[in-house]
């Protein structure tokens, strides 16, 4: 019992800024935008880290944490093995929840939409952008699959890389990125006495923005 009394007795005041549906952008990208540049500029390590959410067909929730590798008026984009356990679950259930939680600023982003893939050009591009052993590595691990053990991992690897020893590494074609196309994004701003702001954008049919304030 004393150790769930340790972890309820976690406590935190949030202090540092306020936000206000008067003060923000009428488009949520560039308040994404904004957010990110304070959160670049403050020192945040990894501040592209963010929690990926899914579903199965039948609704079972997945989450893991991703990186963020680019977003503008379309979208979020993150790369993947398409064969993974998200890759899968997209296929079936293409709809996607993005959190990213920047603690330094007390401050919290949830991006909710729908996921289509980004082109063969997009991917290639950013393939190739990429270390040279991130890229072996896209080619010898099969993502979420049971393997034997670390050596039948390490093993593939050594041969992936006597493979393409003295060639390009081609991307793989079960390797690539999703674009989340928001239908939903949720600023949160810790407040003094758990009273925090919430500001929720809701794309409307006409492609506009609702901008609403929620309750914390």
């Amino acid at each position: 019992m004393s150790d769930t009394y340790d972890i309820a007795g976690i406590r935190k005041e949030y202090r540092l800024q306020s936000l206000s549906e008067d003060d923000v952008h009428a488009d949520p990208i560039p308040q994404f935008a904004k957010w990110w540049g304070e959160a670049i500029a403050s020192g945040i390590e990894e501040a592209n880290a963010m929690t990926l959410a899914t579903a199965s067909a039948d609704g079972m929730p997945d989450a893991r944490i991703v990186l963020l590798r680019g977003f503008d008026e379309k979208g979020f984009i993150f790369f993947t093995n398409y064969q993974s356990a998200k890759g899968q679950e997209l296929l079936t259930n293409p709809r996607a929840c993005l959190v990213f939680f920047w603690k330094e600023l007390e401050r919290q982003v949830r991006i909710s939409g729908l996921t289509v893939s980004v082109s063969d050009q997009e991917n290639d591009e950013y393939f190739h952008s990429r270390p040279e052993g991130s890229r072996i590595g896209a080619w010898a691990s099969p993502q979420s699959e049971v393997i034997e053990n670390r050596n039948w991992l390490e093993e593939n690897e050594r041969k992936m890389r006597e493979r393409f020893s003295g060639g390009m590494i081609e991307r793989p074609p079960h390797w690539g990125g999703y674009r989340v196309r928001p239908t939903h994004i949720e600023f949160w701003q810790g407040r003094p006495s758990r009273l925090h702001d919430r500001i929720l954008y809701l794309l409307q049919k006409n492609g506009t923005w609702k901008v609403s304030r929620l309750a914390p």
